[in-house]
């Protein structure tokens, strides 16, 4: 079993893993059978060493990473191999502060873990931006877009990557020419001045959600 706790409410997450350790050890034997590490602090032999670790008297046991969206490229690739293919007697519970969706490692072990959100902060970049508007999630795909304006970003390059992150997606047949008409109407109409920058990508925003 493999838990992701996404978000910044440390309190909520604390929670959360409290009624973990409730479920799969016995309140006297929790002290025995959980392992916390922080990713900054651990190697990859420290890891492996902790997996190799026998419950005690107890059918599982639990191994917390904090903040691993700072773990290694080795570490990250265990994790990646061990998700696939979980120990029955191991939980391992992730703890990210924020989902990156462009990164390759967090996008990996998605699949085959149970996903924990706590009022996440999205990092505010195109990626995010795009992921939303697969979602349909108009209301936050609209809430990142102003904070990538409100910091500074130019609509040219909120365009630009969009269109980067529809590629790396590999976006192609009629709904990749339905987003890029869209996409290029938008940009004429900023160029124009037909319509003001942030309008015009609001719109553009709105008009994706519903198809996308």
């Amino acid at each position: 079993m493999v838990y992701l706790l996404i978000g910044a409410d440390v309190a909520a997450k604390e929670t959360q893993l409290k009624k973990i350790k409730q479920e799969f050890l016995p309140k006297e034997l929790q002290d025995f059978n959980l392992d916390t590490l922080y990713a900054k602090e651990i190697t990859l032999r420290d890891i492996q060493e902790r997996f190799l670790a026998i419950p005690l008297k107890s059918a599982r046991r639990i191994i917390v990473i904090k903040d691993a969206g700072s773990l290694g490229e080795e570490s990250r690739d265990f994790f990646l191999a061990y998700s696939k293919k979980p120990h029955k007697q191991l939980v391992l519970v992730l703890d990210f502060e924020h989902y990156d969706y462009k990164d390759e490692f967090t996008r990996g072990i998605s699949p085959h873990a149970r996903i924990l959100r706590f009022k996440e902060t999205a990092k505010p970049d195109t990626f995010a931006l795009s992921r939303q508007i697969e979602l349909r999630k108009a209301d936050f795909a609209l809430r990142l877009l102003n904070q990538l304006l409100k910091d500074g970003q130019a609509p040219e390059r909120i365009l630009g990557g969009l269109r980067y992150a529809w590629e790396k997606r590999g976006m192609e047949g009629q709904d990749a020419r339905k987003k890029l008409k869209l996409l290029l109407g938008c940009d004429i109409e900023i160029k124009t001045g037909r319509l003001a920058p942030a309008f015009a990508l609001e719109k553009l925003v709105v008009s994706l959600c519903g198809f996308a």
